[in-house]
């Protein structure tokens, strides 16, 4: 059997990949657009120290540990060892119950996660409805323990797992906001996602709200706004306020309703050329656009945004975003787990790099501001671009 733990196995499942995916910030994991399979054999060369020294644990050590938890153990500390708080380790349940979230279904308590750069695990948005927006958790809130293990170190994707559960089921959370921590017991709950929400504002401008890209998301902002017809003659406001991320190909079929054609992002893999993801032509390109974010707007919505603002389609109006702008490659291993590996950075179609950095706003609202105040502050610049064209904005 292949073990996980031999690095020329390891080796063998990073360079069989190909680059498939955009990171997200994630309540179960990153952005993943494909998952490319491993059938490595073992040879008699793999084994290494690593195998060694597990072997020597399992038969000497006075506390037995099962191989599997030393295994994840070993997978994980490589992983600790590059860095880098994007790459990730999922067992197997954890990386098919991640897809499943990315397919807009799951049961957990409602949280899309995000690592911080000290290793903490931070809530990157909250559904609304679901039990962890019932009992008040808010975007930025750090989790401090689940079920009472501690967070600290132990990686997003292990911790979504540990929220996730069978419907009804409860589990207990301690969650850190600035100087004051909360004990919660939360129920899980099952959820289909409706990630785009269409209201519509006076002046004959509707809000377009995408809260994760998720499967489908792209046709249905597209849909949402063929619905509406003329209705939207004052104007879209697209709005990826706490918008975690998702799928870069929905990122790209978002981006596709308001351009014809032309760049949406670009990434390089090591010792790869650039590859660039075009917008599929015949967007709408008349209607004024105005893109909402703040600073829990990452991955997946900043590379919407920032295509739009570089492409001179929309003005972009809130707080400068959250900067998460490197490429992962997803891989799955033997056994069905998976590792998400950095393999470099994506660029907007102006060349910029928003890792670390973000998205800046064209007209900025303090980050501290309520939020309806950026939203009728991105009413007034519709209005003033709708003015500018004479009042013809066309649906």
């Amino acid at each position: 059997m292949l073990s996980l733990l031999s690095p020329a196995s390891l080796r063998r499942v990073v360079r069989a990949t190909a680059i498939v995916a955009l990171m997200g910030v994630a309540y179960v994991g990153g952005v993943v657009t494909g998952v490319v399979g491993n059938d490595d054999k073992p040879t008699a060369g793999d084994r290494g120290v690593i195998d060694e020294a597990a072997d020597r644990i399992g038969a000497n050590a006075a506390r037995p540990v099962e191989r599997k938890a030393l295994e994840r153990a070993a997978v994980e500390g490589m992983l600790r060892a590059l860095g880098d708080r994007w790459s990730s380790y999922y067992g197997a349940s954890e990386y098919t119950s991640f897809q499943d979230a990315l397919e807009g279904q799951y049961s957990g308590v409602g949280l899309w996660l995000r690592a911080t750069q000290t290793g903490a695990v931070q809530i990157g948005s909250v559904q609304d409805g679901s039990p962890a927006d019932k009992a008040g958790l808010l975007p930025a809130d750090e989790l401090v323990t689940v079920g009472s293990r501690p967070v600290a170190g132990a990686g997003v994707a292990h911790v979504a797992a540990l929220l996730r559960g069978r419907e009804h089921t409860r589990v207990h959370v301690v969650v850190r906001r600035g100087a004051t921590t909360r004990d919660l017991s939360l129920t899980r709950a099952t959820f289909i996602t409706d990630d785009v929400v269409v209201e519509h504002l006076r002046g004959n401008i509707v809000l377009v709200q995408v809260r994760a890209f998720t499967r489908g998301v792209g046709r249905d902002v597209r849909q949402a706004l063929v619905g509406v017809g003329t209705e939207h003659t004052g104007g879209v406001v697209l709005d990826l306020r706490d918008d975690p991320g998702g799928l870069l190909d929905e990122a790209v079929d978002v981006a596709s309703v308001f351009l014809d054609g032309g760049p949406v992002v670009s990434y390089e893999r090591r010792g790869k050329p650039v590859r660039t993801l075009e917008a599929a032509p015949g967007g709408n390109l008349s209607t004024p656009l105005v893109v909402l974010v703040n600073a829990s707007t990452a991955s997946a919505a900043e590379v919407v945004a920032a295509a739009l603002q570089d492409r001179n389609r929309a003005v972009v109006v809130g707080s400068q975003t959250f900067g998460k702008g490197s490429v992962q490659e997803p891989s799955r291993l033997s056994d069905g787990s998976a590792l998400e590996l950095t393999v470099g950075r994506y660029l907007t179609p102006a060349g910029r790099s928003v890792e670390g950095v973000g998205v800046e706003p064209d007209v900025v609202v303090a980050a501290s501001a309520p939020a309806e105040l950026a939203e009728r502050r991105a009413i007034d610049v519709l209005t003033g671009l709708v003015a500018a064209l004479g009042g013809t904005g066309r649906g």
